[in-house]
C-alpha cells in the first residue's frame, strides 16, 4: 500500500489560522488518552499560533558577524549549552522566551542566507545523529532541508545524500541547500528523489549515519487544515502512516553499515507513529540495538519540556508556553552486524 506522501507534508508554507474542528476533536480523544494531563497544556499552545516561538539557526557559511549581537540586543540567547554530549562549536542557534518570529530572508540566487528559522526541537534529531567529518550520511526524507542545513553546520560528511521522494518538495530542498550552502560544498551533496523504501536495496550498507525524519501526522499544521474534506481524509488514512514509516525504517537499516547509527524522528505526538514503530523495528531486527539518548534530554531540559516515562533511547518534546517547541519525537538505534 502506498500512502501519498504529499498528504503528510511535514511543513506548510502559509499557516491557516482557522482551527479545523474535525482534527481537534480527533486529537482531543487520542491525546487525552496518550498524554494524560499534559494534553491540556499542549493544546493551549498548539491552538494559539500567536504564542509559537521560532529559533534562529546561524549559517556559518554566510559570515554575518553582526547577527549574533543583533539577536542578543533583541533578547535572544544561545539554545545549546556545553553540557550536551555532542555539540560542534560551529552549530549556533538562538532562541527567545517571547513568542514571535525573527524577520525571514528571501531566496536570492547566488547569495547565501545568514540564518534559518525553525522550531528549535528540529535540531534534536541532528544532535542525536552525532555526525562527524568524513562520514557517509543519508537523510531519507530531507525536504524542506532544515535538518540537512543543520548537519552541515556540524560537520563535513564524506558524502551527504539528501533524498526526497515528492517532486515539489525535492525542488524546495534544492532551493534550501542553494540558499545556505556554498557552491564548493553543495557540489559534494547528492540530491535524489528516490522512493525511500527502496534505498536500502539500492545502496546496501553504504552509510555510517542515517536520518529518517519520516512523513507523519504533522500535528501543528493538521490543526489548521483549510480543507475540511482533506482533513477528514488525512484522519481516515492516518493509521496507514505507521506502515509507511516502518517500511522506511527497514530500508534505512539495510542501507546502514554495521556499527552505524540511525535516528528516527517525527513531528507528531502519536504513539502509533512513534514508540510503536520503533518497538516494531527493534522486535523484528535482531541486528539493531537501542541507543541511550537520555543524557541529551537532561542537558536540554531547561529549554525543552519532555514527556516523562519514555524509554532511554527516545525523547518526545511537548510544547508549552514559553517553551513552545515541538512536537518532536526522536529515537536512536545502532546496527551491530
Amino acid at each position: 500500500f502506498f500512502f501519498p506522501l504529499k498528504l503528510e507534508n511535514k511543513t506548510k508554507g502559509t499557516l491557516q489560522r482557522q482551527i479545523c474542528q474535525v482534527v481537534l476533536d480527533h486529537f482531543e480523544k487520542q491525546y487525552t488518552e496518550e498524554l494524560g494531563d499534559a494534553w491540556a497544556r499542549v493544546r493551549d499552545v498548539l491552538t494559539h499560533p500567536q504564542c509559537w516561538q521560532y529559533a534562529v539557526l546561524l549559517n556559518k557559511f554566510s559570515g554575518s558577524l553582526e547577527l549574533e549581537s543583533t539577536l542578543c540586543l533583541k533578547g535572544y540567547h544561545p539554545l545549546l549549552q556545553d553540557t550536551l554530549p555532542y555539540l560542534p562549536g560551529s552549530l549556533k542557534c538562538y532562541i527567545s522566551r517571547a513568542p514571535g518570529r525573527f524577520p525571514a530572508q528571501k531566496h536570492q540566487p547566488g547569495k547565501l542566507k545568514a540564518y534559518y528559522l525553525l522550531n528549535a526541537a528540529s535540531l534534536l534529531p541532528v544532535l542525536a545523529l552525532e555526525v562527524k567529518d568524513g562520514e557517509e550520511v543519508l537523510d531519507v526524507c530531507a525536504a524542506p532541508g532544515g535538518k540537512a542545513v543543520a548537519v552541515l553546520q556540524c560537520a563535513y560528511p564524506g558524502n551527504f545524500h539528501c533524498n526526497e521522494y515528492d517532486g515539489l518538495r525535492s525542488r524546495w530542498l534544492k532551493q534550501t541547500l542553494e540558499s545556505f550552502i556554498p557552491a564548493p560544498l553543495i557540489n559534494s551533496i547528492t540530491v535524489s528523489n528516490l522512493d525511500g523504501r527502496q534505498i536500502g536495496d539500492l545502496n546496501p550498507e553504504l552509510y555510517d549515519k542515517i536520518l529518517v525524519d519520516a512523513p507523519c501526522s504533522n500535528d501543528r499544521s493538521w490543526l489548521f487544515s483549510s480543507d475540511i474534506h482533506q482533513a477528514a481524509l488525512r484522519l481516515l488514512q492516518r493509521k496507514e502512516l505507521s506502515s509507511l514509516q516502518l517500511q522506511l525504517l527497514r530500508s534505512a537499516v539495510k542501507a546502514l553499515r554495521p556499527g552505524g547509527s540511525l535516528v528516527y524522528s517525527t513531528c507528531t505526538f502519536s504513539k502509533a507513529e512513534n514508540s510503536d514503530v520503533i518497538n516494531l523495528i527493534l522486535n523484528s531486527c535482531s541486528n539493531l540495538l537501542p541507543v541511550d539518548i537520555s543524557d541529551m534530554g537532561k542537558a536540554l531540559s531547561q529549554e525543552f519540556t519532555l514527556l516523562s516515562g519514555t524509554q532511554q533511547h527516545e525523547l518526545l518534546v511537548l510544547p508549552e508556553k514559553g517553551k513552545a517547541w515541538g512536537p518532536m519525537y526522536v529515537a536512536k538505534l545502532k546496527k551491530i552486524m
